[in-house]
């Protein structure tokens, strides 16, 4: 998704994993075994019933993103198995973390291998990426100071094997009036 802050991108992404379908009992357990392993269950809880949602920090390593460890352990990618994996501000992500991601898309699963060993862990999720059009985050045209050249666009830093593996790009865009509407109903 590409536009200005404040039309939603980052709600949109959030509300995705509760219009996907619910998990299924074998997904449900597969998202369990990847969130047991680095201790994300919750006290007393068996099974995880709800689609994941990661947001890693545009910071994150290739590590942190793929899994790694002295013992091999799940990363975002895993975690966000049967999920949403959500970066924002894809332009801020280092090229080489985006890079790690492209076997994973295309096997949906990744092997960590260390001197400890080998392991594989899946890696089925859908990627929703956002960024601004600028980086002042202004559309081109209104009142930008961002330079034409240095507009965004969704082929600018991925790879054209990531870009020719994208599906979708929309463009929300602000409204003038308030997002919140105010109903009246009578009651008969």
């Amino acid at each position: 998704m590409i536009g200005p802050p404040g039309t939603g991108k980052s709600m949109l992404a959030k509300r995705l994993p509760g219009i996907l379908p619910p998990l299924t009992l074998d997904e449900a357990l597969e998202v369990t075994r990847v969130h047991s392993i680095v201790g994300q269950l919750q006290p007393g809880q068996a099974l995880v019933t709800q689609r994941p949602f990661r947001a890693p920090h545009h910071t994150v390593s290739d590590a942190g993103l793929l899994g790694g460890n002295i013992n091999p352990t799940p990363g975002e990618i895993s975690l966000a198995h049967n999920g949403v994996l959500f970066l924002d501000e894809l332009p801020e992500f280092k090229r080489n973390v985006l890079e790690t991601m492209r076997q994973p898309l295309e096997e949906g699963s990744v092997t960590i291998s260390r001197a400890a060993g080998s392991m594989t862990f899946p890696s089925a999720f859908m990627l929703i990426a956002a960024m601004n059009p600028t980086p002042d985050g202004k559309m081109p045209g209104e009142s930008s100071s961002s330079p034409r050249d240095r507009t965004r666009r969704p082929r600018g830093r991925r790879s054209s094997p990531r870009g020719a593996r994208s599906k979708r790009w929309c463009y929300p865009k602000k409204t003038r009036s308030s997002p919140w509407v105010v109903a009246s109903s009578s009651l008969g």
